[in-house]
């Protein structure tokens, strides 16, 4: 019963980390405020880029095959 609510939920966190992580990481604003106030630890989080660009399509696509198969 719980892993299927599991199973059902994963892909919409998984497009949410995604989709967050690409915002903050993609636009200018918050890249120039990251610069210049958190170098150090935007420079780890931009690190995280690939991973947050594979999280939004495979999870975006995996929550449109949730959405048009259930």
């Amino acid at each position: 019963m719980y892993s299927s609510r599991l199973d059902y939920f994963f892909p919409y966190f998984v497009f949410f980390y995604g989709i967050v992580m690409v915002f903050v990481l993609e636009n200018a604003y918050f890249r120039r405020v990251g610069l210049e106030k958190m170098s150090s630890i935007y420079h780890q989080l931009s690190a995280h880029r690939p991973l947050a660009w594979m999280c939004f399509w495979v999870g975006g696509l995996w929550s449109l095959e949730n959405l048009l198969l259930s």
